[in-house]
């Protein structure tokens, strides 16, 4: 975290020096010699970081570095603050005489004296940084990260913890992987992956499946070799050898303690070569470089021979599992029924949970989310207490957090995945720990998540790369290192909402509180840290619904703060409370969040932070965005979803750093069908050259402002709303210069199934092109809302599709849209509402290749469907609603192998009879059996909505409201 502050404050005394270096005077070599210093101090820290949990001294040194570079980061917005200031207030005149007038101001005194302390502390910290590097023998030179090996010691020591409880839920997978151990007769070696986050039981899983007696009979040659997070290759090959020639009974050759590298490589090789059919397991490998040097000391021969590997890193699973034979197992968390048979069998000793306890039990239980290490580590806690003592295991319920700070069982569970976060790169770190401003169990938007990053400077710009796909790349790395739990996909690889495990969580509260990342309060009292509140969140408590009135003004001084994040709070007077403190003192405020907020305008003080770079009024009831806007020039992010706002001032063009601006509010609050109300923007919109994001623009007013999309090169996301029909060449013209666009909405002028026309078909101004072709490229996500008369002939280009959206297109019969869609190389979704007036749809044997899911609705006219043998080969979700002449099933459907859902929502009354009636000996009845679930949605006839879901072969019916 440290080293994230200095590298932005670092940066930021650059951009100082080089563009208002003349305001310094004097000044700028105090401020350079600053800088360099801190260039010393960001090198030392990166190895500093990773050893500071072994010496007190050194997490003292790096807070004070931290501290230090805030304070930085204070005075140099002061100062820019207090020379906006003065520009806003009028003064005219020459440059020469505006300098001189700033460098008489009392306030550049006060600024000179606190740069003069700040480079006193950091002479002081310098000094101790080169005592350190030479006490601990570190050099400064070294990048990455290392982890002292007693945390090594506890990792692998604990992951075998779970086995304590004879571990429940295993036999299964354990069955599964041997099978895929001995199934085959091929002569290739085959890799088997398991991968998932800390404390699932990996290892005990595979151990158990390494030890099994019918493994242990096919495969004579076997090792287990634990790999070290700071892996000694050399080290780990002469100890595969040891493991090696005592199984086998053999004496292990001296010459291995002087071999090289190569060499032990070689070795093991020919030994293995000549040994026989082995199986060697890998246990928790972190990173893709190991398999990449492994693999060439493992002979592929011709027995048969077999690796297993356990990681926590999703990356090195398809890394090292190349071959089509081999194979990757993602381990899940145990099913609610697992973890209550491990969690009584670790406490009651297998027997049955007190009926006085039930409650409380299920309460911690619940928290573990079926984490088989944590439910051991806490079942174990609570095993040592008084079952008669209600009070004692409510206590444990109620300090669960607490607990991790302490030493015991739970301190087991805080070393393990204290080594996930250790094992971070550095620019990870403060992404991981900025998720401690969400609630526990909260449901994390991912596209806001990565904004707030952004906004708070943890991600740098990389060559070649927009700050966004950095920010995506950050958030994806945390998915693969399983600290970060994907529980909604927007698209093929795009997360659209995450979540993090409660442990975890408690793991990197402690590591924020000591790093003072964020200060969280539920409008309790709470202990305001010692330190400068740079962050704050406001949650609610289930305590927090009413603020005693002598509580109602937070009495602390929020002058240091930097972003203010409302998440979820469900007491108005609450974060109103803190709002108006915030706003009153908080004048150097970069981030404010406030979605949810019940406030209908925006307040006036917002407009005086001129530091502001993200607003977010996402679903507040604000209606009118005032000129003030103009004010806030460092404008990045402005979200104004879900508001009543229809309009934006022409002072909007002010903001030349906005990236993303965000204003909608949908037409029907209970269905996203009948599409959203737009913004009326300036006529000059294309002025705002950094947009990346403009959601959504109303172009009823005519071909001006769509003519004006096309200025906007930058654009990744386009959302536009009320196209007229005559408009539709413009419209083309224009995304021709979007080449960078992934997402594109279109909507004409309409409601429902009475939409314009949309033309999307121009052969003078054609996106199929030849000078189109980088726009066709980029497109990821399509969606087009409105009447079409023909399939746009571009659509059948864009070869990078992954998801589709026609929606009241009224196709007729002879324009069919699979022909045109079925060929396209990546479609990985696809949705039709009210799109084809047809009888008939046939999916083409060949067609679709890459379809996963497919959502048909609403197009009264469909009497048939037919899936062609080899069509559709990877579909696993097929949606079928409101589709009222639909009497029959798919014809085909018995060939969707991957089908894992089938959903029919509102059909015909023969087609809901037919699914549910089937005796075991029909032919419709043998065409569903391989689908895990089928989910019928009806309505009853009271109007409420019921879900009737069969399950598995034997179809067993359960309703649900």
């Amino acid at each position: 975290m440290a080293e994230t502050v200095v590298s932005f404050v670092s940066n930021r005394l650059v951009t100082l020096l080089q563009e208002e270096g003349s305001l310094l005077g004097g000044l700028r070599q105090e401020v350079q010699l600053i800088k360099d210093e801190l260039g010393h101090m960001k090198a030392f820290l990166k190895v500093a970081e990773a050893k500071e949990d072994d010496d007190p001294r050194l997490q003292e040194w790096i807070k004070q570095v931290r501290e230090a570079a805030y304070d930085i980061e204070d005075v140099l917005d002061e100062f820019v603050l207090r020379f906006a200031g003065y520009r806003h207030h009028g003064f005219c005149g020459s440059l020469q005489r505006i300098l001189k007038a700033i460098k008489s101001l009392p306030a550049r005194h006060q600024v000179a004296s606190e740069i003069q302390s700040i480079k006193s502390r950091i002479k002081n910290i310098s000094e101790l940084r080169r005592r350190y590097q030479d006490e601990f023998g570190i050099d400064h030179r070294v990048t990455g990260s290392s982890t002292m090996n007693d945390s090594r010691r506890y990792s692998r020591d604990d992951a075998l913890l779970v086995e304590e409880a004879k571990l429940v839920g295993i036999d299964q997978p354990k069955q599964h992987l041997i099978s895929k151990l001995l199934e085959g007769h091929d002569h290739q070696l085959k890799v088997i992956s398991v991968v998932g986050m800390a404390g699932l039981g990996k290892t005990t899983l595979v151990k158990k499946v390494h030890e099994d007696p019918e493994v242990r009979k096919n495969f004579p040659v076997r090792a287990w070799v634990t790999v070290s997070q700071t892996c000694n290759f050399p080290k780990l090959l002469r100890d595969l050898i040891r493991q090696l020639n005592k199984d086998l009974d053999k004496s292990v050759p001296q010459s291995i303690e002087s071999m090289t590298t190569a060499e032990l490589k070689e070795f093991v090789k020919d030994f293995l070569r000549r040994a026989g059919r082995y199986a060697i397991v890998f246990d928790d490998v972190w990173d893709v470089e190991f398999w990449n040097e492994i693999k060439f000391a493992l002979p592929e021969g011709n027995y048969g021979n077999r690796v297993m590997l356990t990681t926590r890193n999703a990356d090195v699973a398809p890394a090292s599992c190349t071959e089509s034979q081999d194979y990757v197992y993602k381990m899940e968390p145990l099913s609610i029924e697992d973890s209550w048979t491990l969690f009584c069998n670790k406490i009651f000793k297998g027997n049955h949970c007190p009926a006085h306890l039930m409650d409380v039990a299920k309460a911690v239980l619940d928290k573990c989310d079926g984490l088989p290490l944590a439910i051991v580590a806490i079942g174990g806690l609570l095993a040592s207490k008084d079952v008669s003592r209600i009070d004692e295991w409510e206590k444990i319920q109620h300090s669960l957090g607490g607990e991790l700070e302490g030493t015991g069982k739970l301190e087991r569970v805080k070393r393990i995945l204290s080594l996930s976060y250790n094992n971070l790169p550095s620019h990870l770190k403060p992404c991981l720990l900025y998720l401690t401003i969400y609630p526990e169990d909260d449901i994390i938007h991912c596209y806001r998540l990565i904004n707030l990053w952004i906004a708070e400077r943890f991600v740098e710009w990389r060559e070649g790369m927009s700050i966004e796909d950095v920010a995506w790349c950050c958030l994806c790395e945390l998915i693969s290192r399983s600290l970060i739990q994907v529980t909604e996909m927007f698209y093929e690889g795009t997360p659209s909402f995450c979540r993090i495990h409660d442990l975890m969580r408690e793991v990197i509260l402690i590591k924020s509180r000591e790093q003072n990342m964020v200060t969280v309060t539920t409008g309790q009292p709470i202990t305001w840290p010692s330190e400068k509140v740079r962050r704050l969140a406001i949650h609610s408590s289930s305590n927090s619904s009413i603020i005693p009135h002598h509580q109602q003004r937070p009495f602390y001084s929020f002058e240091h703060l930097r972003s203010f994040i409302r998440v979820r709070s469900t007491n108005p007077l609450l974060s109103k409370t803190f709002l108006s403190e915030v706003l009153r003192s908080s004048k150097l405020l970069k981030v404010l969040d406030l979605e949810g907020e019940e406030i209908e305008e925006t307040p006036n003080e917002v407009f005086n932070l001129l530091h502001l770079t993200y607003l977010n009024l996402y679903g507040t009831k604000v209606a009118r965005v005032p000129q003030a806007i103009g004010k806030l020039q460092h404008l990045e992010y402005l979200n104004l979803g879900n508001t009543g706002v229809r309009e934006l001032p022409v002072e909007i063009l002010k903001l030349q750093k906005l990236r993303h601006l965000i204003v909608f509010q949908r037409v029907d609050p209970s269905s996203a069908d009948y599409g959203f109300h737009g913004f009326k923007g300036p006529s000059k919109l294309g002025g705002l050259l950094s947009l990346q994001t403009l959601s959504t623009i109303d172009a009823s007013s005519g071909s001006v402002i769509v003519k004006e999309i096309g200025k906007l090169t930058q654009l990744r996301e386009l959302c536009i709303t009320q196209l007229r029909r005559e408009d539709g060449k413009e419209l083309c013209s224009s995304l021709v210069n979007l080449t960078s666009l992934r997402q594109l909405s279109i909507a004409s002028v309409g409601k429902g199934d009475d939409h314009e026309i949309i033309d999307l078909n121009h052969h003078q101004h054609s996106l199929s092109s030849s000078s189109s072709c980088s726009f066709l490229q980029s497109l990821r996500v399509l969606l087009v809302r409105g009447r079409l008369e023909t399939m746009p002939v571009w659509i059948t280009h864009l070869q990078n599709l992954v998801r589709l959206d026609l929606i009241w297109s009224g196709l007729r019969a002879e324009e069919d849209p699979l022909e045109f869609l079925q060929h396209l190389p990546n479609l990985g979704e696809i949705s039709f509402c009210g799109s084809y007036q047809g009888e008939r749809l046939c999916f083409k044997a060949g067609g679709f290749l890459k379809l996963k899911r497919l959502w048909l609705r609403r197009m009264e006219g469909l009497r048939r469907m037919t899936m062609e043998e080899g069509a559709c080969p990877h579909l696993q979700r097929l949606i079928l609603k409101q589709l009222p002449l639909l009497e029959d099933l798919p014809s085909g459907i018995q060939h969707l192998s991957h089908l894992q859902e089938l959903g029919l929502y509102e059909m015909s009354s023969r087609m809901m009879e037919k699914v549910e009636n089937q005796e075991e000996e029909s032919e419709d009845y043998r065409r569903m059996t391989h689908i895990p679930e089928i989910v019928i949605g009806f309505y009853t006839d009271d109007g409420r909505r019921r879900i009737r879901r069969l399950w598995g072969k034997k179809k067993k019916k359960t309703i649900l409201a």
